[in-house]
C-alpha cells in the first residue's frame, strides 16, 4: 500500500528508477502501461527497464502516452524471468540472467536510487539481501506498507507483511524501531504511536516472544522517540489508536490479502446493490462522486507497494497481479521515498537503532535511537 499523498512538484533533478518489467503475473504491458502514466504525470522520472529488450521497446512504442517516455527509458536485455512459483534458492543459484537480479543490480551500482518489481516476494528479498546487503545490526529486513486508516494522516504503517514469517522478541522490537522511523519519515509524524498486534489487549495474553517483545518495546519507547501503545488487535489496523503496527511476516501477510480482498468484495456489492433497480440506478448517478471517492479511497490499486526495510537501499515490491493503476501506484511510491533522500536517513537511524536494540538485550538497559548527523528527524 502507498501513499496517497500529492506527488512533488517537477522542478527537482530526475530521479531513475529501476524496474523489473517481467516479473508480474500479468506480464510486462501492464507494467510499460503504469510506467507511461507516471511518465506523463511527473517529468522528473527516469527509468531503466530490465527484460526483454526488444519486447519492452515495441510495447513502449505502441503506448498512447508513449511519447511520455521518449528519451526517459534506458532498456537492459535481461533474458531470464523468476517465475512466481521459483524457489528464492534456484534463484540465487541460477538468476543472474534475470529481469529481477538485473533491476537490483542497478540500485546496487547506484545507477538508480530505487528498484520497483512485482516480481516473487520471496525471491525478491532473498536477492535484495545477497546484492544489497542488510543495514549493519539488523536480523531481519521487513515489508512495510502503509494501510488506510482513520488517523488524520489517513494511514497506518504495518510491518512485516511477508518479508520473513519468523520473528522473535528482537526482531519485534526492531521492526518498531524503523516502522518509526518510517513514520516520521514517510507520514510526517513527530512520535509516532507503535502497537503490538496480539489476539487481545490485555498484558497477559499472547505467546512468550509476545510478551517478550512487549517489555522490550515499552523500555525502549522512551528514548527511541515514539509512544508504545501496548497490545492492538486487528480492528487497529485501520484505526486511530496507532499509528505504526508491529507484526510478523505470516500475520501481516494474512491481514493484508484479507484486507484487500474485503476492499474488493465491498466494491462488488457496492455495484451489485446499485444495479439492482431502477431506482437504485438513479440513486448511484446522485451518489456518483461520493462513490467515486470512496472507490479511490478503497482501491487497493491506488495504495500498491510494499517497502523493504533493514537494506542498503530501497526496493518496493508490487502486488504481483498489479495492473497499470498499481504499477503507477507504486512507482510514484518510490519516486517519493527517493526524492526526500528516505534511505540514507533510514540507514542511518536503522543502523544505530538496531546497534543499540540489541546492546538492550544483553544489558537490560534501554534503548536510543540518536539523531542523524544532518539534524532531520528521521
Amino acid at each position: 500500500m502507498s501513499s496517497e499523498a500529492e506527488t512533488p512538484k517537477a522542478g527537482h533533478a530526475p530521479i531513475v528508477i529501476s524496474v523489473d518489467a517481467m516479473g508480474g503475473d500479468r506480464g510486462p504491458a501492464p507494467v510499460i502501461a503504469g510506467i507511461a502514466q507516471s511518465a506523463k504525470k511527473n517529468p522528473d522520472i527516469r527509468f531503466i527497464l530490465h527484460g526483454d529488450a526488444d519486447e519492452l521497446k515495441r510495447l513502449a512504442a505502441k503506448r498512447l502516452n508513449a511519447r511520455h517516455l521518449d528519451g526517459r527509458c534506458e532498456f537492459r536485455d535481461a533474458s531470464g524471468v523468476v517465475k512466481m512459483d521459483d524457489k528464492p534458492s534456484q534463484v540465487m543459484r541460477r538468476g543472474q540472467d534475470t529481469s529481477m537480479w538485473s533491476a537490483l543490480e542497478s540500485v546496487r551500482n547506484k545507477e538508480a536510487t530505487v528498484a520497483v518489481s512485482c516480481g516473487n516476494t520471496g525471491a525478491l528479498m532473498a536477492l535484495s539481501m545477497v546484492r544489497l546487503r542488510k543495514l549493519p545490526g539488523v536480523n531481519r529486513p521487513a515489508i512495510a506498507v502503509l494501510w488506510p486508516s482513520r488517523n488524520p494522516q489517513n494511514f497506518n504503517v504495518m510491518l512485516d507483511v511477508g518479508a520473513d514469517i519468523r520473528a522473535d522478541a528482537e526482531d519485534l522490537l526492531q521492526y518498531a524501531l524503523m516502522g518509526a522511523s518510517y513514520a516520521r519519515n514517510g507520514l510526517a509524524l513527530t512520535r509516532p504511536r507503535v502497537g503490538l498486534l496480539n489476539v487481545g489487549t490485555e498484558e497477559h495474553k499472547g505467546r512468550a516472544e509476545m510478551q517478550a517483545a512487549h517489555a522490550l518495546m515499552e523500555s525502549a519507547s522512551g528514548n527511541a522517540n515514539f509512544e508504545f501503545v501496548g497490545f492492538v488487535e486487528g480492528g487497529d489496523i485501520p484505526g486511530d489508536r496507532c499509528d505504526v503496527i508491529v507484526t510478523d511476516g505470516f500475520t501481516g501477510n494474512v491481514a493484508l490479502k484479507t484486507g484487500e480482498g474485503t476492499a474488493k468484495l465491498i466494491g462488488d456489492l457496492l455495484r451489485e446493490a446499485f444495479k439492482y433497480s431502477p431506482l437504485s440506478r438513479f440513486a448511484s448517478v446522485l451518489a456518483l462522486t461520493s462513490l467515486r471517492r470512496l472507490q479511490k479511497r478503497i482501491d487497493p490499486r491506488r495504495v500498491n507497494g510494499g517497502v523493504f526495510l533493514g537494506l542498503n537501499g530501497t526496493v518496493v515490491k508490487s502486488h504481483g497481479s498489479a495492473d497499470a493503476t498499481g504499477i503507477s501506484a507504486a512507482v510514484k511510491l518510490a519516486f517519493r521515498l527517493a526524492q526526500s533522500g528516505f534511505s540514507d536517513r533510514l540507514a542511518e537511524r536503522v543502523a544505530s537503532a538496531a546497534e543499540q536494540a540489541h546492546d538492550m538485550t544483553d544489558t537490560t538497559g534501554p534503548a536510543t535511537d540518536a539523531a542523524p548527523r544532518d539534524g532531520t528527524n528521521a
